[in-house]
């Protein structure tokens, strides 16, 4: 698409979002409303993750509106396309709402970086329940969120570490391919990697690169059979990656295929073919909601979505979606309902997952000791979690 063309309708959304389009709204005349902005890609090549990580947004404000509160919580949709160049214009039109008092994302790393100087100069706090790229919260780095920007999942230093040992596991003398797609969390998430493979006495047989949707991994696929690469790790998100893991499987190629939280998505699979995706490993710091939800949260993930609650697996990132959206309901319950509010509250308090786990951010936005990151593999079609890694 043009993209003077992606700009405008970029800006056209935005604009309509600061007249407050809404997915819900208060019961009563009178009833004090607040406006969460979940932003995220709700279209394009990304829409999977966004719509995925919807769920969990719309269940958290389902079940806090159900308890009669006296400031009810819209939220507002913001399709950013996972892209830097549409994400900007949206959060400039966002920052302009004056009821929005906080951001649930952005979901994307290369996003929120576009995004910051709109929400840092409207003093917009932010919580993602994705954007793991280690330099947004790097007080050292330029394009870090710092005060506003915060997430409840635990940056690429650690999910580097967890995706080499899960991609080696049980290989005997592993030579690792590593690919990444040149974007912002591909390439932070490549650059963990190495400390864990030096760890393991692992020097990687090449480093090597295809741009955000390259479609015929042809050429790159002759690389990796000639390097006599027995394990690959793909950086980069999950059309790519069914690509990828499609040629990989037509070329006979049997070794293993990794990849981190970018791919771990329905979309794989479908864009792969179950066969190609078979036995490929993942990791990402999230859970299947089904091992951490109870019976009242799972009937409100039902009425919010309108689907059952066992199928909430099937979706990415709703639980650390839900928290994240957790996080700006517990401060509005406790009283603040103005950005500054919510800050001082996101800063000073703690807040209880999911999971049942109590979280505090430190200073930059990161949860104080991290989070543990799930290992997950595609087992006849679905992917499976197997346990932490």
């Amino acid at each position: 698409m043009n993209k003077k063309l992606v700009s405008s309708i970029a800006i056209a959304a935005a604009a309509a979002l600061s007249f407050g389009v809404v997915t819900t709204s208060a019961d009563a005349a009178g009833t004090k409303s607040v406006s969460l902005v979940f932003q995220a890609p709700l279209t394009g090549s990304d829409a999977l993750t966004g719509s995925d990580q919807l769920n969990g947004a719309l269940t958290a404000v389902e079940m806090y509106n159900e308890t009669n509160p006296t400031v009810k919580v819209n939220i507002i949709k913001a399709d950013d396309q996972g892209d830097p160049a549409v994400a900007g214009p949206v959060s400039q039109g966002i920052a302009t709402n004056k009821n929005v008092v906080g951001i649930v994302g952005p979901a994307y790393s290369g996003a929120s970086i576009a995004s910051f100087p709109a929400y840092k100069a409207a003093h917009i706090p932010m919580v993602s329940m994705s954007a793991t790229r280690v330099t947004l919260t790097d007080p050292k780095a330029r394009d870090n969120g710092f005060p506003f920007f915060h997430r409840i999942v635990p940056p690429d230093s650690l999910q580097g570490t967890s995706l080499v040992k899960w991609a080696t596991e049980g290989v005997t003398s592993p030579k690792v391919y590593v690919l990444d797609d040149l974007q912002s969390y591909s390439t932070g998430l490549v650059q963990y990697l190495a400390p864990q493979l030096k760890v393991q006495n692992i020097t990687p047989v090449a480093y090597s690169h295809q741009p955000k949707g390259t479609t015929d991994y042809t050429s790159e696929v002759s690389k990796i059979k000639a390097s006599g690469a027995n394990v690959v790790i793909y950086a980069g998100y999950y059309p790519e990656a069914a690509a990828l893991a499609k040629a990989l499987k037509l070329s006979g190629y049997t070794g293993v295929i990794a990849s981190g939280d970018g791919t771990l998505n329905t979309g794989f699979i479908t864009g792969a073919g179950a066969a190609a995706a078979e036995g490929v490993r993942l990791t990402a710091p999230d859970l299947p909601f089904s091992l951490v939800s109870n019976a009242a949260q799972k009937a409100a993930y039902t009425k919010a979505t309108g689907e059952a609650a066992a199928k909430a697996d099937s979706h990415v990132y709703v639980v650390s979606t839900y928290d994240a959206t957790n996080v700006f309901l517990t401060c509005i319950k406790g009283g603040a309902t103005t950005r500054a509010a919510i800050q001082n509250c996101i800063n000073n308090q703690s807040f209880s997952t999911l999971a049942g786990v109590n979280v505090k951010f430190g200073r930059y936005g990161d949860v104080v000791g991290g989070a543990p990151i799930g290992g997950f593999v595609v087992k006849g079609g679905v992917i499976s979690y197997v346990g932490a890694k």
